[in-house]
């Protein structure tokens, strides 16, 4: 029998192979430099394969070391508001309560673009599942139960779906890619929407629970039946499947470099933004809906000039030299008008450190 998952994967560079499979061995991620770091921050577990890859990639272009743990969203801002990193990443915007306990304003700074994919454990299942965002948040609501179920199966007419428990896996810790999977769900599905709703956190009604992108991935890769939302490059990396996603156009659309950046290509932002906005569920025919920015959060000034330029300078490379790798890590570059914003945003950020 054909597998499924050599359907729907791509073999990523052998970097990432590397990067995202020493992760997965050991459960919660090493600091990418072990010496002492120039630079320390800490958060989402999304963009960490891109990360590692840029961090590593600066000190030795620029000698500069960056210490990134990989904790998840909801940890990177707990630190960042206690000072204890320079600098946190997210994918989910800093709400103004959140921004509000901060001792420095910071500035969100979108790095990459990424997809948050449907995943799942189907052995006898050998082409890629068709799913609604109201059929999903329904699994993970635990009123559709089994995966032959008539609401899944009226989407995959002539696959033979097995009459077994769904078993749902979801993140336990604080995490950005949980606030995308609700944003998209609250934004599709009224049962969702009046029930767990949007958040890094939540009460999740059904299902196991597995830390950072890694550890959802791990559960689904050993857990026949299961089901799961993770970035698109751990799924590639654990050779699983993933689900084409019904878009606003009405358009079933597999996640990709290309539905990603199709998403984020009707977002036309004013200069003055802070680029805290969602682009779940975008127009277009091509666009794939569970799509996002992922953000470094930068504060405005900081105690050190000597740190302030250095976090400066490495943006700056980042979101040239660096977003050309993006690809080869199953992520989106940022669009050419937001680098265009970032350049000037980036000039200003400087300006407030002290000697």
């Amino acid at each position: 029998m054909t597998s499924s998952r050599r359907h729907t994967t791509r073999k990523p560079g052998s970097w990432l192979l590397s990067a995202v499979a020493a992760v997965a061995a050991v459960g919660t991620p090493r600091p990418v430099i072990a010496q002492a770091a120039d630079l320390t921050g800490a958060g989402a577990t999304f963009p960490y394969p891109i990360y590692s890859k840029w961090f590593a990639d600066y000190a030795t272009v620029a000698g500069v070391k960056i210490n990134y743990q990989s904790i998840g969203s909801g940890g990177g801002i707990r630190q960042l508001t206690e000072g204890t990193v320079d600098f946190a990443g997210s994918d989910a915007p800093m709400t103004d309560q959140e921004m509000a306990r901060l001792k420095t304003p910071v500035l969100h700074v979108p790095t990459v673009l990424g997809a948050v994919v449907i995943t799942y454990d189907l052995p006898e299942v050998t082409k890629p599942l068709k799913l609604t965002g109201e059929v999903v948040a329904e699994i993970f609501l635990g009123t559709i139960v089994k995966w032959n179920a008539p609401e899944i199966a009226r989407l995959n007419p002539g696959l033979a779906l097995p009459s077994k428990d769904i078993l749902v896996v979801h993140r336990s810790d604080g995490s950005g890619t949980t606030y995308i999977f609700s944003d998209y769900l609250s934004t599709v599905s009224d049962s969702w929407r009046s029930g767990p709703g949007k958040g890094k956190e939540l009460q999740w009604p059904v299902g196991l629970g597995g830390k950072g992108n890694e550890g959802v991935a791990g559960q689904v890769k050993q857990t026949p039946y299961s089901i799961g939302y993770v970035e698109l490059a751990y799924a590639r990396q654990n050779n699983l499947p993933f689900a084409s996603i019904k878009n606003a156009a009405g358009t079933f659309v597999t996640p990709s470099i290309e539905s990603v950046t199709a998403a984020a290509a009707g977002i036309e932002l004013p200069p003055t933004t802070d680029f805290r906005v969602s682009i779940v569920n975008a127009p277009g025919k091509a666009a794939y809906p569970i799509s996002s920015f992922t953000y470094l959060l930068v504060p405005k000034s900081m105690s050190s000039a000597k740190k302030q330029k250095a976090l400066t300078d490495f943006l700056k490379w980042a979101i040239h030299a660096g977003e050309k790798e993006a690809p080869d890590l199953d992520y989106a570059p940022l669009p050419s008008y937001v680098v265009a914003i970032l350049e000037k945003r980036l000039d200003s950020i400087a300006r407030g450190a002290a000697p």
